[in-house]
């Protein structure tokens, strides 16, 4: 297992990163517990989790399940420092989070609060916002993304206000650092920007989907992280596990994710089969597991500070931590950018 620190701040963390969204829904706090223990005797240093958290399905009566979990774990480990644990605060939409109320400082303060409660610890190593309040191109929304409607004072406002409130959480020993997620590059390159003005916690991180089959971060995202020192914390590197092959076909695996969320929150498209056949042949030939493939691809990206990985069962844990073995020849790479130039946006 490598390690990369974390932007600009003294977090350093591993190359992969256990997430935690099927805490509570698809896996019990027994396999979690499970996961956490493997994960931490492979190297595994970094735990991602979020207040929105477990999904498949989201849902009111479980929601926070996956830090209360997590904190069970934290309480009985008596390793709280060894670890780095990120969770996020939602922001616009779920109705049974605060009413859907947006990011602001009164909700800043009032979702960490419950975040510590819950994980039951003094501070969180990386608090993140899970997404923006002005909306956002991810989750397939890049597909009809119109930005016009933005009001470019008020978004720069709830900025300064969101990285006052995020001094304060500093100050009191609450967060170490702060994170983005489902950022774009304007929207990194302002939050940046004003902390530096005004001298004020800076986002170190953005945790946006990136994987052989969406790599939207390419272009100005990863020349803006590139230059800003900003890691990438990539979720669903596996492309919601599309990559190991399960789904071709229109298969669905019974208890899989693609029998949970319909269309795997439109992933599920009439390019993927050709892609994923495309990536498994390359994988093949160079005698490698697609899914390892697809994680080591991943740590050859100059921008990752981790690759974030959920698991289901005990096979995929083990398969994914074996994946630090796996280094890929210039060839291989290669392959893999012939199969991208063909399928670019299979969804």
């Amino acid at each position: 297992m490598k390690y990369n620190k974390l932007g600009q701040t003294d977090l350093v963390v591993s190359e992969l990163c256990l997430g935690t969204m099927t805490w509570g829904t698809q896996n019990s706090a027994e396999d979690a517990f499970y996961q956490i223990e493997k994960s931490i005797d492979a190297g595994i240093n970094f735990i991602d989790t979020a207040e929105l958290y477990p999904v498949n399905p989201i849902s009111g009566a479980t929601q926070g399940e996956s830090e209360r979990i997590l904190g069970e774990w934290l309480n009985k480990s008596n390793c709280r420092d060894e670890l780095i644990i990120a969770t996020k605060i939602a922001g616009n939409g779920p109705k049974h989070i605060r009413n859907g109320e947006g990011i602001t400082k009164k909700s800043l303060f009032t979702a960490i609060n419950a975040s510590l409660n819950l994980l039951k610890t003094d501070y969180i190593d990386l608090y993140q916002l899970h997404w923006p309040n002005r909306g956002s191109y991810h989750f397939r929304q890049n597909w009809r993304f119109d930005p016009t409607s933005q009001d470019k004072n008020i978004v720069l406002d709830h900025m300064n206000e969101v990285l006052q409130a995020c001094d304060t959480l500093k100050k009191e020993g609450k967060v170490r650092a702060f994170g983005l997620s489902n950022e774009s590059a304007w929207g990194t390159a302002q939050w940046l920007r004003i902390s530096e003005e005004k001298d004020l916690p800076r986002m170190d991180s953005i945790q946006n989907e990136y994987s052989l089959m969406c790599r939207i971060f390419d272009t100005d995202l990863a020349e803006l992280c590139h230059n800003e020192n900003v890691g990438l914390l990539s979720f669903s590197p596996l492309a919601t596990g599309i990559l190991s092959g399960k789904y071709l076909d229109g298969a669905i695996p019974e208890g899989s994710r693609g029998s949970i969320v319909n269309g795997l929150s439109g992933r599920m498209t009439s390019r993927i089969d050709a892609a994923t056949r495309a990536y498994m042949e390359v994988a093949e030939n160079y005698g490698l597991d697609t899914c390892q493939m697809a994680l080591a691809w991943c740590r050859t990206r100059p921008f990752m500070a981790s690759a974030i990985f959920g698991a289901r069962t005990k096979e995929q844990l083990s398969n994914a931590l074996a994946s630090v073995n796996v280094d890929l020849s210039d060839d291989c790479l290669r392959a893999i950018e012939m199969v991208h130039k063909k399928h670019p946006m299979p969804f």
